[in-house]
């Protein structure tokens, strides 16, 4: 869900205000609920994400990112050029940016899955990527943790098997709340970023991709389906969604959770506090 604060502070915004889009230029950039490295992380930004920018605050600015979620993001980590043309995703949790002329190759930075880079030669098992900004320096990343852009969105039977498996690459990444990469992650967070390795855009926050899912999923459950939980019944009579999971198949799934303090596999059925607060199953694929 939107954090409200922030919205309330929109929505009191000048209607006239001048717009205007910023790109991050370092490999991750978080958002924050206030204009400061210690307030609540609210959600993470890949390289080359556009921003728009709703308000400045001296080295902070109140943004709206892609998927429309809103955060203060650090001035100084973004740029005012737009991201060469993407060509390939990054895969891999956290692949190195290597510079080829030494032996063996140096490390030069890394990036996180879900980055949109451009490919500008390939030599063998390797490409030579180009990045957005003047922050990351342009280098080689193995070939293997690319996928083109063009075979994107996968046919709903590959992305499903997709899923699962480059969900189980980031088995052992710990939970952290707001978190979206390899560097840390929440659970709504894997299954977004799940999603658009394989071509799919869906919502940041639990809540909103059940409620933006345009499927409900039934048993018996397939990989690639997202199984909802929720806390106590508010006014509404509805359960609050609180927590998000892939399903590996059945009621097995793969989520971050607090419970393992990072990503795991878990029987939906065998664990009491997952069998009990389980709302309802969700899907984004036409099949």
């Amino acid at each position: 869900m939107i954090n409200a604060k922030l919205q309330q502070l929109v929505d009191e915004l000048p209607a006239d205000q001048p717009k205007r889009s910023l790109y991050v230029a370092t490999n991750l950039t978080d958002l924050h609920l206030e204009p400061s490295f210690v307030s609540e992380l609210l959600s993470q930004m890949t390289n080359g994400s556009r921003l728009d920018v709703l308000s400045e605050r001296e080295k902070w600015a109140l943004v709206r990112s892609e998927d429309g979620y809103l955060g203060w993001a650090y001035r100084p980590y973004l740029g005012d050029a737009p991201p060469p043309r993407a060509t390939h995703i990054i895969t891999a949790p956290s692949p190195a940016i290597y510079r080829p002329d030494t032996r063996p190759p140096e490390s030069l930075s890394r990036l996180v899955a879900g980055t949109r880079i451009e490919v500008i030669k390939l030599d063998h098992d390797c490409a030579h990527v180009r990045l957005c900004g003047e922050m990351l320096p342009g280098g080689w990343v193995p070939r293997q943790f690319l996928r083109p852009l063009d075979l994107l969105p996968l046919e709903p039977d590959r992305a499903r098997q997709q899923m699962i498996e480059d969900a189980r690459l980031f088995r052992g990444v710990y939970y952290l709340w707001g978190g979206g990469s390899a560097w840390g992650i929440d659970c709504s967070g894997l299954a977004q970023l799940i999603h658009r390795l394989s071509g799919y855009a869906i919502p940041r926050d639990a809540d909103m991709q059940f409620e933006a899912a345009p499927r409900a999923a039934t048993e018996p459950f397939r990989p690639g389906d997202l199984l909802f939980f929720g806390g106590d019944q508010g006014a509404s009579d509805k359960r609050k969604i609180t927590h998000v999971g892939i399903s590996t198949g059945g009621w097995n799934m793969i989520h971050s959770s607090r419970f393992h303090n990072g990503v795991y596999e878990d029987d939906v059925q065998s664990r009491e506090h997952l069998r009990t607060t389980f709302v309802g199953a969700r899907k984004f694929f036409d099949d």
